[in-house]
């Protein structure tokens, strides 16, 4: 097992001066520089920042996890062991044991042909001196440790039987096996659902309490930093700009970098415009529309047939943004895919701009299709990396019918312009745009064929808090001002409130609740929504602290 420091208040961690160089064509490119701190046992300290601000580079280069073309300089002491510079067999009786490591994707980060109990066992035998029986009946006591719900199927399971918020705790259970005195957990909640967030930012706190580990969070969702910090850093391009308790920071950002941060966060508002559905209902048709509409999986091989929706009924009219809310496996997504037509409807009914889709033919889809614009979860899966953006924009284009390039390349321009990207970006390919660059591409491909109905399925969950802020406000002002009909997916609350007229809650195939955004976020009718509601982290420590205990004792 792991040594801990002889007093018990001297520092797990002390950095100083640390920073990461990469090689790249012929120079050293700074990632990160002139990093100060120091974490006690039992601290938690938030390091937040966009994308390439150097928040995760830093803390891999303290493990010596750095590509060949990077290196770490400055110091970077585990209870006065020195680790920048140190050699490989050092740095291997610190990783896993001393320092464990909490990924943000477990499904990666795991492996996906042994079972989760083989990966524990494996990491307690590299790193002590247990025989496989005890590293066994520890295995266990530990997937016990982490709250799930049956140890021993846990245990026997692959990663691909688990859920994301079981993943995430086997790995968590994996991560705090050899008791270790730091902890880095880098975005450990992002791919997750609001409640299956709170559960685990709920885990982590009890473990760090029982263990007085220390633990680095990596985020940039600062609900989650309010949550669980006691300290944060502030990183931009590579550099701290801020520093502080998180009190400090979150009640009085002195720079204005973290003004602007704090400021992009999307929060549920104390009260919100109501739209009037009745006089919208009175003057227009809806241009998607649903009754009692059932969805199906059929039955594959010794799979049987699974049903994700069970009688939905819904309306959108031109012009409205309704969010289609509810955790993983409610039904949300299925729901827009039969929309897109990807999935044959059961029974009930389900029309499209006035078209029927339940049983309709290959040739009347496609035809449908042409009035529908889909914009993707993840903007960098969604593009073919082989094409210039201008080819996948003007795809859907010459997919309809469309022979004259010239026609093609004004409407391309014309997109370019609409989602505020430079026209010269036309010839870039996908990998040379940032996760915002990529989304405003996939916005403008979604809008090629002028739909009259945009499917969004969390279209901003993979972009960091300030891009996400700014794509927002662009899907918004384009949504004003063209008038088609939105149906935006999405489990942040936060974001739902800011976009959305009216908001539709999902539980297990049904849904549950339907209302303007300010009926469902401010006065929920439902005990589902409720709850969905009341685990959203809020970015103030204090107002989470209330928040948290008030939900303990319900």
């Amino acid at each position: 097992m792991s040594t801990t420091a002889t007093d018990p208040a001297a520092p797990i961690l002390e950095v100083s001066g640390l920073g990461v160089d990469f090689w790249v064509d012929g120079e050293w490119v700074s990632a990160a520089r002139n990093m100060d701190y120091t974490l006690s046992p039992g601290e938690v300290l938030a390091i937040v920042g966009e994308s390439g601000s150097g928040k995760s580079t830093s803390s891999m280069a303290i493990l010596g996890l750095l590509p060949d073309n990077g290196r770490a300089l400055g110091s970077a002491k585990l209870v006065g062991q020195e680790l920048i510079g140190a050699d490989l067999q050092t740095l291997r009786k610190v990783r896993g044991n001393r320092i464990a490591v909490i990924f943000q994707e477990p499904m990666t980060a795991l492996n996906p042909v042994y079972t989760i109990g083989f990966q524990i066992i494996e990491a307690l035998q590299v790193h002590t001196n247990l025989s496989k029986a005890q590293a066994r009946v520890r295995a266990l006591e530990l997937l016990e440790m982490v709250e799930l719900p049956d140890p021993q199927k846990a245990f026997d399971s692959y990663p691909h039987q688990l859920s994301g918020g079981q993943r995430q705790r086997a790995m968590i259970a994996q991560s705090i096996s050899c008791d270790p005195l730091l902890l880095i957990a880098d975005e450990p909640t992002t791919a997750l659902d609001v409640t299956v967030q709170a559960e685990i930012l709920d885990l982590l706190r009890n473990l760090h309490t029982r263990l007085n580990s220390a633990i680095i969070l990596i985020t940039h969702d600062m609900g989650v930093v309010a949550d669980l910090a006691d300290k944060m850093i502030v990183m931009k391009d590579g550099e701290v700009v801020e520093s502080g308790t998180a009190m400090q920071v979150f009640r009085e950002p002195k720079v204005p970098y973290t003004q602007e941060l704090l400021a992009a966060v999307p929060k549920l508002a104390a009260e919100g415009p109501a739209v009037s559905v009745a006089q919208r209902e009175a003057a227009v048709q809806p241009v998607l529309s649903m009754r009692d509409l059932v969805i199906e999986y059929p039955k594959r091989g010794r799979v049987p047939a699974f049903r994700a929706v069970e009688g939905a009924t819904l309306d959108i009219y031109p012009g409205e943004v309704l969010a289609l809310v509810g955790e993983s496996g409610s039904g949300k997504t299925t729901i827009g895919r039969a929309v897109v037509g990807l999935v044959p409807s059961h029974s009930g009914e389900l029309s499209v701009d006035g078209k029927n889709m339940v049983g309709i033919s290959r040739g009347d889809l496609r035809e449908v299709r042409k009035s529908l614009g889909i914009v993707f979860q993840d903007p960098g899966s969604s593009l073919n990396p082989r094409w210039p953006i201008g080819q996948s924009i003007g795809e859907p284009l010459v997919l309809a019918g469309e022979k004259d390039q010239k026609v093609v390349d004004k409407r391309v321009e014309d997109l370019l312009e609409l989602v505020q990207l430079p026209r010269n970006y036309r010839n870039r390919f996908p990998h040379e745009l940032s996760g915002g660059q990529r989304q405003r591409v996939g916005i403008a491909r979604a809008l090629a064929l002028k739909p009259r109905v945009l499917v969004a399925d969390e279209p901003t969950s993979a972009l960091d808090v300030s891009v996400q802020a700014r794509v927002l406000d662009l899907l918004q002002e384009i949504q004003r001002e063209q008038q088609f009909a939105t149906l935006f997916i999405s489990h942040d609350l936060g974001v739902v409130d800011l976009l959305a007229d009216r908001i539709a809650v999902m539980h297990r195939g049904r849904i549950v609740e339907v209302g303007t955004s300010s009926e469902v976020l401010r006065h929920p009718k439902d005990p589902y929504t409720q709850r969905l509601i009341s685990a959203v982290p809020l970015p103030d420590p204090e107002a989470q602290r209330e928040r948290r205990e008030q939900r303990s004792r319900g």
